[in-house]
């Protein structure tokens, strides 16, 4: 029973106080940062989702055709952070022009989740998933008129 107590405490606690205190500074860095994009929701949530899986099918995909390339990598980094920027800053000038209403951080979002979940699909598509023929077609001519894949999505 003691032993039982003991791994729970550790488990809820931590082991150290190095590792309470590295646990505290990403808790208050996390609720920073969700307080910051307007809450952690569901929307949020799945664009959240969106990213990390596009970034991950993109190095897998890069990995298939052999064109993995670190500053594209890192680039694409910069780019899912610059999409979290734009939805904080959205939640601020949602409680600047209309408080409880948050018209722009939605719009942003859904921006965001669409264009990371074309992005999943067009990896997916690299990565020889098989998906409906409708939306193959769908993809080739988006990218056909958008000139193909320039910006090194991952």
């Amino acid at each position: 029973m003691n032993q039982t107590m003991n791994t729970i405490l550790t488990a809820a606690a931590a082991s150290s106080g190095k590792e309470a205190a590295w646990g505290g500074w990403v808790a208050a860095a996390g609720l920073v940062l969700s307080a910051w994009l307007g809450g952690w929701d569901e929307a949020l949530q799945i664009l959240v989702y969106l990213m990390v899986a596009d970034y991950i099918t993109g190095v897998l995909g890069a990995v298939k055709l052999k064109k993995v390339n670190s500053d594209i990598m890192f680039w694409g980094g910069i780019r899912k952070v610059t999409v979290l920027f734009v939805v904080g800053l959205a939640a601020l000038l949602d409680g600047w022009i209309q408080p409880g209403e948050p018209i722009f951080r939605t719009i942003a979002i859904y921006f965001y989740v669409g264009r990371e979940g074309l992005s999943v699909v067009e990896n997916l598509g690299t990565l020889n998933v098989p998906m409906p023929k409708k939306l193959k077609e769908l993809l080739e001519q988006l990218q056909e008129k958008g000139g193909g894949k320039t910006d090194g999505n991952l």
